[in-house]
């Protein structure tokens, strides 16, 4: 049948084009589902059920000698012609040859074999099937012929070897089996081939022989499995003194070969031999000769010798070696890794061994951050602030500690950034140690230096304890020069004088200090000046501070606080009311509806704290009222309109064209717009 829209195929010779009746255009009309499915399975079933069974030959029976001959002859031509047509297929010998071998004909089964050997001679298979025929019919000088003849053509072959010796045992030809041993000694074979020597050795009961055979391989075959072995066999036999003897030449003669394992079987052979002391320097020697990380089950099993056999001491010890062992490897790969210093340090602090401790702080703070970045340095210069108070505080040597301080000065970059801390520590140091005058001249070599705040502090904090004012102002002078717009630096000056009862040196600091024209946070001057004079109970000093304030800022927040100083310090209601209402009608008058509905508010809540209920309800009524409403806002396409809703407040004390100022504002401009945008 011919596809739809493919060109229908020429028609041969003698046929008709069309075969199947429906024409040149056949077409299948009825495309529904056959009523009656078929699945693969149900074909697969129909075609297993209707297979017909494999005939098998009927089953021969030979009567007399001539029938026999006549089936060895066919065999034979069958045989003959599958080697003669797959010449190289060595399994089809092998089938020959058993096959004769089944007649009884064991003379044409060994030319068989013979034949297949010149064809291929190396095919051990082959081979073990000629001595299995062999020596299963019990020819055995047969068989000593072919081991002969294979150990010499395939004396690599160990399997031979094996076959040969057994062969031999089983007949209790043990001096024939000796020799055979012995001659396949002489091509120095693998581990198990000596083995099996000394293993024979023993089940003829000749213990001294197979001690020379297993000295043989260790001298053939030096290696770590090889003195084990030798070891194993002695002590087997209860010779200890000759087993201790070859582990110690193992160690002697592989040294850096040997791995844990051999160490581990050393010491608990000791350990079976009850010398304690000899399985522990084994495993003293151990862990100093391997790589640390390579002997990780040899700790484990010196912590179980120790736990059970030795003292805490020696326990600790372990403990601590394997501790040093994984910060060496830390470091090793970042020696930046600050942190990996500092638990190392601390466990040599631990130990409590000087020269030890040293020597790891000496090592960590060679490693300086490459950046010049100050984050970078806060962690490396604790190392140099550990390691000066391990100097000063459990070794007792000044001289070291200030030898330490002093490098730490030179090491770090003050031009770029430095720490208040290493200069405050240093100083402390020498305060400690008696000497004022080096503290002193710290001080001020950081000053001269960095100049960083909590340096004036601390130094001016040292003077302090000690007593001496005047050098606490020089101090704080200094301290002013160098940052004049710091508003901390005029509060501790004027702390200072407030303390020791200057008032008047204190008042005209703080009149310097608010009339400076830049200063960072000028708020906390002008209330470190406003709590001055309330201390010292200078309340109309304090109302003029606040005057002056309010006429040089005029935020809602310093109205606030003036108002709860009228009210709650000075209890004066009429003046805190008068200030509100300063500001109620200053924020009225620039037009800023929140300051006043925030100032409004805080006079409501001052009103109700005090229990004025009339001015509270004449408050009440001039609360704004908050609404939403729209403004329109510039658009980047001209002639366009756009609006944003914001939130306002109506205020009862405004009259109602001031209200409707606003709006008659916002339609002014509106005109405007659509005026200029008509033109």
């Amino acid at each position: 049948m011919v596809d739809i829209g493919e060109k229908p195929m020429r028609a041969r010779k003698g046929r008709p084009e069309d075969t199947t009746g429906m024409g040149k255009q056949a077409v299948v009309r009825n495309k529904t589902a056959n009523p009656q499915q078929i699945t693969a399975e149900q074909l697969l079933r129909e075609a297993v059920d209707r297979q017909e069974e494999e005939a098998k030959p009927p089953r021969q029976r030979i009567a007399d000698e001539d029938e026999l001959q006549m089936y060895r002859v066919r065999k034979r031509k069958e045989f003959e012609d599958v080697i003669r047509r797959q010449r190289q297929n060595i399994g089809a010998w092998t089938k020959y040859a058993q096959w004769e071998a089944s007649q009884q004909e064991f003379r044409r089964a060994r030319s068989i074999f013979e034949r297949a050997l010149h064809v291929e001679y190396q095919n051990v298979s082959l081979w073990l099937k000629y001595l299995e025929m062999e020596m299963k019919n019990k020819f055995v000088n047969h068989a000593r012929n072919l081991f002969d003849r294979v150990s010499q053509l395939l004396p690599r072959v160990d399997q031979f070897w094996y076959k040969y010796a057994y062969m031999e045992e089983l007949l209790a030809n043990y001096a024939g089996a000796r020799t055979i041993y012995e001659r396949w000694m002489e091509w120095e074979p693998e581990d198990g081939a000596w083995l099996q020597y000394s293993k024979f050795e023993e089940r003829c009961g000749e213990i001294d022989k197979g001690r020379r055979v297993m000295e043989r391989y260790v001298s053939c075959r030096p290696t770590q499995q090889s003195f084990s072995r030798l070891c194993k066999y002695e002590e087997k036999h209860n010779n200890v003194a000759r087993a201790r003897s070859g582990y110690e030449k193992g160690v002697e003669m592989l040294g850096n070969e040997l791995d844990e394992k051999y160490y581990i079987k050393f010491a608990q052979f000791e350990q079976r031999q009850k010398e304690m002391e000899r399985a522990q320097a084994i495993y003293k020697l151990a862990l100093d000769v391997l790589p640390k990380g390579a002997s990780d089950e040899l700790y484990r099993a010196y912590v179980s010798f120790e736990k059970q056999h030795g003292d805490r001491d020696a326990i600790e010890e372990v403990v601590l070696n394997k501790r040093r062992f994984v910060y060496e490897e830390g470091v090793k790969k970042n020696p930046r890794n600050y942190d990996i210093w500092f638990d190392y340090c601390r466990l040599e602090e631990s130990c409590g061994d000087v020269g030890r401790i040293r020597e790891v702080y000496e090592r960590a703070i060679m490693h300086k951050p490459p950046v010049l970045q100050k984050r970078f340095w806060r962690r490396y210069i604790y190392l140099w602030l550990y390691y000066a108070l391990f100097e000063e505080l459990q070794t007792g040597d000044v001289e070291k500690a200030r030898a330490v301080y002093d490098k730490l000065i030179k090491v770090v970059p003050h031009r770029q950034f430095s720490f208040a801390k290493v200069w405050k520590l240093y100083a402390e140091f020498e305060v400690r140690n008696l000497s004022l005058d080096r503290a002193r001249r710290i001080f001020g070599r950081a000053i001269a230096e960095c100049q960083k705040e909590r340096i004036f502090l601390d130094y001016a904090d040292l003077e302090m304890r000690l007593g001496n004012i005047d050098r606490c102002r020089t101090i704080y002078s200094k301290f002013l020069e160098a940052h004049p717009h710091n508003p901390k630096a005029w509060n501790v000056y004027v702390d200072l004088e407030d303390s020791v009862g200057e008032l008047e040196r204190a008042r005209e600091l703080c009149k310097i200090a608010v009339d400076q024209d830049r200063l960072d946070m000028p708020e906390l001057v002008w209330k470190r000046y406003i709590d001055l004079e309330v201390s010292h109970d200078e309340l109309d000093y304090a109302r003029k501070v606040w005057q002056r304030l309010l006429h040089k800022s005029s935020h809602v927040r310093v109205y606030i606080a003036y108002s709860e100083f009228e009210a709650q310090t000075c209890e004066s209601l009429p003046r805190c009311r008068e200030a509100l209402e300063r500001g109620v009608k200053h924020f009225k008058a620039e037009n800023r509806g929140d300051e006043r509905a925030m100032l409004l508010e805080h006079w409501l809540k001052l009103e109700r704290e005090f229990a004025d209920e009339e001015n509270a309800s004449a408050l009440e009524k001039r609360q704004p009222k908050r609404v939403k409403k729209r403004r329109a806002v510039p658009t980047e396409t001209p002639g366009q309109e756009a609006y944003e809703e914001y939130m306002d407040y109506i205020f009862p004390d405004d009259k109602p064209e001031q209200q409707n100022l606003k709006i008659l504002e916002m339609a002014h401009a509106w005109k405007k717009r659509k005026i200029e945008g008509a033109t």
